[in-house]
Parts: structure tokens; sequence; C-alpha cells
């Protein structure tokens, strides 16, 4: 009895083994596929997903650098004002980068390559997403100082990466900028571009215009290498109007409207108000953008700014002026990532240090005219008597603090920026609010690393402060020198 049942056993088991043998895999079809997950990767998707983060470039999803810029202050939670909490975290940036870096090895891989191209050209994929890489790393590296650069985006080859000196990364992203504007080819379109619609050409002036920016960022500490790298972006071609800024186009939509109509609007919250800094240097000179960026207050139906870094303010909203409702509180208000004006500017400022042969006086005037053009304030009779006041009037004798006062009001809203040409030019003479609570009482310089850095990178993280010095407010990243 005990052989037959094994003899039948074995007989089934052969059976088994014989259908296992004779079926192929696809005949079980989809049953081993997962209906939740993609089995291929959506670069389209991927790119405008990466594309959104270009918004954090110009705040940090705060109002950090906006306050520390005093283009606002503070009336009721004053904590960044006076410079409360250090660490800040990056990981969205890096994040993206990863994203951005998947892109480009997905384009460039000749196992998948030939999959990518429904998204725009190999090239054109390759350039945008090296583009956008450089400018968030430029973001990254401006906030922080050194970061982790050449070991960073390896995924699971490397999660401890070592932090690379800003003087090296600068050198590396004026590589990569001007190679990746180089790249475009006249292939398919970008598809998923909500920047630049897929222009190429538009894509190419970012570019340049961002290696001007950071070719000026090197004035202080090595003006040569910034003389050479300026001239390059110039000649490569840069921003030639309004037209061509890169802007994020907030929507009419609760999903995407601009996060100061969620903050003022939505939630009614009224946390910030436009400085006293900024207005006491605004409405002495009738500047006709003083309208588009703040309203008269409700009491007074006068401009009042807010004072700035108090530690109780005890003010009313009603009685200081609020960032405008009619642009900067708008659902759809724009945000202003890099802009035509602040390259006049940094124009003006080369040409003033003798790195270009243009007009200094003319290139500031222009700035200021495209300025007044961007918020919708221009007209012939109110520009022409805004730079006949001698507090405006360019003076070769102290032209750079004229263009770095004009630069700063016209970089309102652009934080980042604001707070960058702050600490690299020292106009205007911003001074840090009484109620700083910070140890050393000074306008940070720098943003504290993520904790996670410290506790999940910590031989890194030691060493980095072995070589640009303790993580704190205070200490100043390789181009801010005094």
């Amino acid at each position: 009895m005990k052989n037959i049942q094994n003899r039948k056993l074995w007989l089934v088991l052969a059976a088994l083994i014989w259908v296992a043998s004779a079926c192929k895999v696809d005949d079980f079809g989809d049953m081993n596929v997962d209906p939740n997950n993609a089995s291929k990767p959506n670069i389209t998707s991927m790119l405008t997903g990466a594309m959104r983060t270009v918004r954090l470039g110009v705040s940090d999803g705060s109002a950090t650098q906006i306050l520390y810029a005093q283009h606002w202050s503070e009336i009721t939670y004053t904590t960044i004002s006076t410079y409360s909490g250090l660490p800040f975290d990056y990981a969205i940036f890096y994040t993206t980068m990863n994203n951005l870096q998947y892109i480009i090895n997905y384009n460039t891989d000749p196992a998948t390559k030939g999959l990518a191209t429904a998204g725009g050209s190999n090239a054109n994929q390759i350039a945008l997403a090296r583009i956008l890489k450089a400018y968030y790393f430029s973001v990254v590296t401006d906030r922080w100082g050194d970061i982790p650069y050449s070991e960073a985006l390896k995924g699971n080859n490397n999660f401890r990466p070592k932090f690379d000196k800003q003087q090296d990364i600068y050198n590396d992203l004026f590589k990569e900028l001007k190679e990746a504007q180089a790249q475009f080819d006249s292939g398919n379109p970008v598809k998923g571009d909500f920047l630049f619609a897929g222009n190429n050409a538009k894509w190419k002036k970012f570019a340049n215009s961002l290696r001007l920016v950071l070719a000026l960022r090197l004035s202080k500490v090595d003006p040569a290498k910034g003389k050479t790298e300026f001239n390059a972006a110039l000649a490569d071609g840069v921003f030639t109007s309004n037209d061509d800024n890169l802007v994020y186009k907030y929507q009419q939509d609760s999903q995407n409207e601009n996060p100061w109509y969620t903050s003022f609007v939505t939630s009614g919250r009224l946390d910030f108000a436009v400085s006293a800094t900024m207005v006491n240097y605004m409405k002495p000179l009738n500047d006709p953008r003083l309208g588009a960026y703040a309203d008269k207050t409700v009491n007074s139906l006068d401009y009042v700014g807010m004072p700035y870094g108090l530690k109780n303010p005890g003010i009313k909203p009603a009685d200081v002026s609020l960032p405008t409702a009619k642009i900067i509180k708008k659902q759809d208000a724009p945000a202003y990532v890099l802009s035509y004006p602040q390259i006049l500017f940094s124009k003006a400022e080369a040409a003033k240090l003798g790195w270009i042969s243009d007009d200094a006086k003319s290139s500031y005037e222009a700035a200021i005219k495209a300025s007044m053009d961007q918020w919708g304030v221009y007209t012939d009779a109110a520009f022409a008597a805004f730079i006949a006041q001698n507090d405006v009037k360019y003076n070769d004798a102290n032209a750079l603090e004229l263009i770095g006062k004009q630069k700063w009001v016209a970089l309102y809203m652009q934080g980042h920026e604001a707070w960058a040409e702050w600490r690299r030019t020292g106009y205007p003479a911003l001074l840090p609010g009484p109620g700083a609570a910070n140890p050393s009482k000074q306008i940070p310089r720098r943003l504290g690393y993520p904790v996670s850095e410290r506790d999940l990178n910590s031989a890194n993280y030691k060493a980095v402060q072995a070589v640009q010095g303790e993580d704190s407010f205070d200490t100043r990243v390789w181009w801010d020198k005094k």
C-alpha cells in the first residue's frame, strides 16, 4: 500500500515538473505585475516634478531669506528675524537633484535612452536636467557653503558623502552650465517643461544668466576668475528683456496657488509686513515700486513699515503696511527666480569694476527701468523723476553703493538672491534687530546644516567644520568676504 502511495506521489511531482518546463513565463500574463506601480519611469512627469522645486529657489518655503534681507518683518512670531533655530533642511533639493540625475542617466544609458525619446530628444532632456541640477546646487551651496557634491547623488552607493569646498563646486558649476547650454540640439523639444515651454533658446539664456550671476559672486574672493566667467557668460548670451525672466507661474487653483495667497488670504494669517527698513528707504524717494510692494495701512492710510527684529512687537497688522494684495497676495502671483533687472545691475557693477567695457551708468539706469516695468509701474515721467534725485542719480564716486541699494530694492520677493547679494556687497548697510537671539546678535551669513548630517554623516560633518568653520550663522561661505 505504501509503495502505491509513493508511486502516485512521484507521478504527481513529475506532472508538475513537466507543466512548469512546458510553460513560458509570459503564459502567466500579468499575475506578477503590480498595477499600482509603473514598470517604467515616466521621465516627463519626473522632469515636471523637478521643475516645481524651482519655486524654493526664491525662498526656502518660508520667508527666511526675505526676512534676512529685511524686505519683510515679522508681526507676531519673530523667531526668524531674531535668528533663532540654526538647522535648516536641504533634503528636498537633494531629492530633486537625484531625480534630475536619474533623468540624465536614463537618457545616457544605451539600454534605456531609446525609451526616453518620447519626452524629447536625449540631448535636450540631458541639457535641461543639467541646467536645473546646477541651479539647485548653486542655491544649496550659496546658503550652506561647503556641501556634498562630488560624492552626492550616488543613491545606495554612498549614503555618507563628503562635503566639497564651495570653490570647487563653483568651478564645476561654471563647466556644467557652459557645457549644458551648448548641448541642446534641433531634436524634439522637452515635454513637461512648464517654465519655458520647451524653448531651448530660453534655457540657454537662463544658464548663461545664472553663470553671470555666479561669476559676480566672486568679485571679492577671486575677481580674475569672476571676470573671465562673467565675460564668457555674456558672450554666450544672457537675458535681454523681462520676457526672458525665469518665473514660476502659480495658478488660480488651490493645488498650485501662490503660498502667500494661502497664508494671507486662505488661512487669514497676518504674520508678515513690509519692513520699516524697506519702506523708510523707498518712501522718501517717491519710488513708484512701493505701491506694488506694499499696501497702505488700514488705520493711517499711509505706507508704514514694520520695525524689524523685535522680540515682542505688540504691533497690530492694521497699523503697518502688508504686502500688496493686488500683486503679492494674488492667488496666481508669479515668483521671480532670476530676472532681467538683476542681470542689468550685475552688468552695471561689472562695468564699474572694469570687467566689461559697457557704460555703468547706462546699465544702472536700464536696470531701474526694467525693474519698474517688471512690477508694472513704469512711466517715462515717473522714471525720469526718480533717477534725477540725488540719492538715486548715478555718481561714479559711490556707484557701487548706488547699484547695491537699487539692486536690493529690485530683488524684492527674490529672497535668496537679495540675501546673497547683501552678504556679498554689504549694501544696504542692514542692522540686526534689537531682539536678535543668536550668540553674536548679527544677521546670519549662512544656514546651519540639517540635523541628519550631524547624526548620520558625523565623520564628514566634523571634517567640513575643520575646513569651513563652525556650523553656525556667523561662519561665512567662501565668496562672502569682508
